[in-house]
């Protein structure tokens, strides 16, 4: 069977790309993952939050003898020229790109338009093939608008494409009022793909410590049925690359995703719980079901059962709540 897709631009030799995950955080894992058959690897994220507390971190001490020893100062670097923790990470994604045969994508996690950007031109001088932008954030303010909120992830990725040339990808909340008019315009402003969707952990409380509690709950297959819903809505709507994340843990998954027209299915808790080897076993079942189907590639599946033919997402939408509910008894 002929996997082959194209995601970003990139052609990949199958739709099933590892999210990003600790399995990324170190080079020997990443090259399981390859050998198992993922066709891409995004690597873990790097936070605004961490380089820019590094940055200021290392303004703080440069700074803080200046008074007292000022001939001295002049040994120090500028915080510009000093090499910070992050440098580790663009460390790393250059070994694996030099090390794997498999596109190597960044991720980036920020809220705001600021100095961290430079860290994706960085990526880009690193080798990295494409950067996903891991735009997380919860609006808790009142004042704020839908429309400011909107406005803060178009200010964004239109800093990261202004600091490099290869493709960005954007990897969305499902909580917007108009998911389809952020991906709209999101499409309009230049990302290369929509990842949906970023899963937000909710935390728990220790009701003994009476503390917050974070916690990570990895997914089932059901968590792909919002991402499902909406990459058939937007497949043929926006001309962006889609990915669809979330809940993917079986050849099913995969076939249900590129179906509803997603052009790569990414991987993250399926593998934490399984490790890499379950790629292998998720390729084997795809090329049994396509014989079994008679389908000769991903391409001929991809976007078939989308919304694309639907003169009106909307009430196909809504006919649907409807019988759902009518059949349930």
């Amino acid at each position: 069977m002929d996997l082959k897709t194209t995601y970003l631009g990139l052609k990949l030799k199958n739709p099933i790309v590892a999210s990003a995950s600790p399995l990324s955080r170190n080079l020997d894992s990443m090259k399981r993952l390859e050998d198992a058959g993922c066709a891409a690897v995004v690597m873990y994220s790097l936070f605004e939050e961490q380089i820019e507390h590094e940055a200021a971190e290392l303004d703080h001490y440069v700074k803080s003898g200046a008074n007292s020893h000022a001939e001295a100062v002049d040994y120090f670097p500028t915080p510009e020229e000093y090499n910070l923790g992050p440098e580790q990470y663009i460390e790393l994604l250059g070994k694996a790109k030099k090390s794997l045969g498999i596109p190597v994508i960044g991720s980036l996690n920020g809220i705001s338009v600021g100095g961290w950007i430079d860290y994706a031109q960085k990526m880009e001088q690193a080798g990295a093939d494409a950067i996903e932008l891991n735009i997380y954030y919860i609006p808790t303010d009142p004042a704020l608008t839908s429309q400011e909120v909107e406005d803060r992830y178009i200010n964004v990725l239109h800093a990261v494409k202004r600091a490099v040339k290869i493709p960005v990808a954007v990897k969305l909340s499902p909580y917007f009022s108009s998911l389809a008019h952020v991906a709209s315009r999101l499409d309009r402003a230049g990302a290369n793909g929509l990842v949906l969707f970023n899963r937000f952990y909710q935390p728990d409380f220790d009701l003994d410590a009476l503390e917050v509690k974070p916690d990570v709950v990895l997914s089932t297959s059901e968590a792909m049925r919002l991402p499902l819903r909406w990459i058939a809505i937007l497949h043929g709507m926006v001309k962006t690359s889609l990915a669809g994340t979330s809940g993917i843990h079986t050849a099913s998954d995969v076939i249900k995703m590129v179906m509803a027209g997603a052009d790569v299915a990414m991987m993250c808790s399926a593998l934490l719980h399984h490790g890499p080897k379950h790629v292998t076993a998720v390729l084997e079942d795809l090329n049994k079901w396509m014989v079994e189907h008679e389908y000769l590639s991903i391409e001929q599946m991809k976007g078939s059962m989308s919304q694309a033919s639907v003169i009106d997402p909307a009430a196909f939408e809504r006919a649907n709540y409807m019988k759902a509910l009518n059949r349930f008894k």
